[in-house]
C-alpha cells in the first residue's frame, strides 16, 4: 500500500508539473501583450487583440482537454451512447479536415466497407477520437503525402470487431518514442501540440470497450488502429 501511495503521489506531482508547464506559455504571452498595451509599447489594434484571442483559445482547449482526460482516467467519464452510423461519422469528420489537407498538399482518402454501420457509441466523443487522430496525422504528413482512413473488420479475443485505421505517409515514429505516444504530455523532440490528443483518444476509445494502438517504423509512416465492439445486427 505504501508503494502504491508513493507511485500515486509521484504521478500527481508529475501531472501538476506538466499542467503548470503547458499553462505557462499562453499565460506569459497574454500577460506580456497586455502589459505592453498598458505601457503604450503595443497598440491595442486588431492584430494584437487577435493574438490575445488565439492564446485564450489555446487555454480554453487545454482546460477542456485536461477535464476530459481527468474524467477518463478516474473512470468518471459518462458516455452518451446512442445508435450511431460510424460510416457517416467517419465521413463527416474527414470532411471537416478536407480544406486543411488540401491547403497542406496532402491527399486525404476514405475507404469504408458498407453504406451504414450502426454501433452503440457516444458520437461526440468518437468524433473527438477521430479528429485527434486525423489532426495528428496531418501534423506530420509532408506536402505530397497521403492519409488514408479505412473502416473494416478484424478478429480479437475470438470475436469479430470493427476496425478503423488512420494511416499516414509521414516520417514515422522512432522505436524510442513509440511506446510513449499515448502518454499524456509526452512529446517527441520534433512534436507540436500539447501532448494530450493521443492520450485522450486512447482513453475515450477504451471507455467504449475498444482499443487504440499505434504501428510505425521510421521513414515508413504511422498507422493508428481503433477496434470497437461490433454489435450484433449492426451492419446494414
Amino acid at each position: 500500500m505504501a508503494s502504491r501511495l508513493q507511485v500515486t503521489d509521484e504521478q500527481r506531482r508529475n501531472l501538476l508539473a506538466d499542467v503548470t508547464h503547458e499553462l505557462r506559455t499562453p499565460l506569459t504571452v497574454i500577460q506580456g501583450n497586455l502589459e505592453g498595451m498598458l505601457d503604450g509599447v503595443y497598440a491595442a489594434d486588431e492584430a494584437h487583440l487577435k493574438s490575445l484571442l488565439e492564446e485564450t483559445q489555446i487555454l480554453s482547449r487545454l482546460v477542456d482537454d485536461l477535464r476530459t482526460l481527468a474524467l477518463a482516467e478516474s473512470g468518471a467519464l459518462q458516455l452518451k451512447k446512442e445508435p450511431t452510423d460510424l460510416v457517416a461519422l467517419i465521413g463527416e469528420t474527414t470532411a471537416g479536415f478536407r480544406a486543411q489537407a488540401d491547403a497542406a498538399g496532402v491527399a486525404l482518402g476514405v475507404e469504408v466497407m458498407a453504406d451504414a454501420l450502426l454501433l452503440d457509441l457516444d458520437p461526440e466523443r468518437m468524433h473527438e477520437v477521430l479528429s485527434n487522430l486525423i489532426a495528428n496525422a496531418l501534423r506530420y504528413t509532408p506536402r505530397g503525402g497521403i492519409i488514408s482512413v479505412r473502416l473494416g473488420r478484424t478478429h480479437a479475443d475470438g470475436e469479430q470487431r470493427t476496425l478503423v485505421t488512420i494511416a499516414d505517409s509521414g516520417p514515422g515514429i522512432t522505436a524510442e518514442d513509440l511506446p510513449h505516444v499515448f502518454d499524456r504530455f509526452y512529446k517527441a523532440r520534433d512534436s507540436g501540440g500539447m501532448g494530450l490528443g493521443l492520450s485522450i483518444a486512447k482513453h475515450l476509445t477504451e471507455a467504449h470497450g475498444g482499443t487504440l494502438d499505434a504501428e510505425s517504423d521510421p521513414g515508413q509512416g504511422t498507422t493508428m488502429r481503433i477496434t470497437l465492439p461490433l454489435e450484433k445486427g449492426g451492419l446494414q
